[in-house]
């Protein structure tokens, strides 16, 4: 019997003309933190849409997560985004770091056309909150890697009672945005902090909070 529940923890590698990738820098920090009864297990994802499939499928078998949580860069916003749906297409705007560049494709074929996020969203946004961090509810993954990873992990989440899976997008680190003309950033202490708040949230409250978090646009 495990001693303790497990929290997969994922980020990936730096893609575009990027040399880091904030989600990797941060989540590698929280590789075996104890989050109630919860330990992190961090892993790092290719960010290439056939590799990153394999290499989480290939940590879901050797930990066991209870709780899985993606994380991932995107440039140009100012908050943590906790993303609310995932849905079920590739379009790749620029090739991955493979060279792989599907265009209006079925992440899982015949599967379901979206999933929602069953961690308790709104509860991780009041946490974010709590703790200083500036956070937004967000309603698109995006349509590349990040995208393709939530909706595997919100479909493993459906095909398995008691697992729960969600995903948050984080800005650039400071020394990205340095060299990109009025990006916003986020320094990775102040991430790491809000990253904590949301999985302790999500370890601790089973029935999410019924905030107002919507969007008018």
């Amino acid at each position: 019997m495990r001693k303790h529940s497990r929290i997969l923890l994922t980020g990936f590698t730096p893609f575009g003309n990027e040399t880091i990738n904030p989600s990797w820098e941060a989540v590698r920090l929280l590789d075996g933190q104890r989050i109630g009864d919860h330990v992190v297990a961090a892993r790092l994802l290719p960010t290439a849409f056939v590799d990153a499939r394999r290499e989480l499928e290939l940590a879901v078998r050797d930990i066991e997560p209870d709780i899985l949580l993606g994380v991932g860069q995107a440039g140009g916003r100012s908050r943590l985004s906790i993303e609310r749906v995932a849905i079920n297409v590739q379009d790749a705007r620029i090739p991955d770091n493979a060279g792989a560049q599907p265009i209006d494709e079925p992440v899982l074929p015949g599967a379901p056309a979206a999933y929602f996020s069953n961690l308790p969203i709104k509860a991780m946004l009041a946490a974010v909150q709590a703790a200083g961090v500036p956070v937004e509810i967000s309603n698109t993954a995006g349509t590349f890697v990040c995208n393709h990873v939530a909706y595997l992990m919100l479909h493993l989440a459906a095909q398995h009672k008691g697992t729960r899976a969600g995903f948050i997008h984080i800005p650039y680190l400071p020394e990205q945005a340095a060299g990109l003309r009025d990006a916003p950033s986020m320094a990775k202490e102040e991430v790491i902090r809000g990253l904590t708040a949301a999985l302790h949230a999500a370890v601790n409250q089973m029935e999410d909070d019924k905030l107002g978090a919507g969007t008018l646009d």
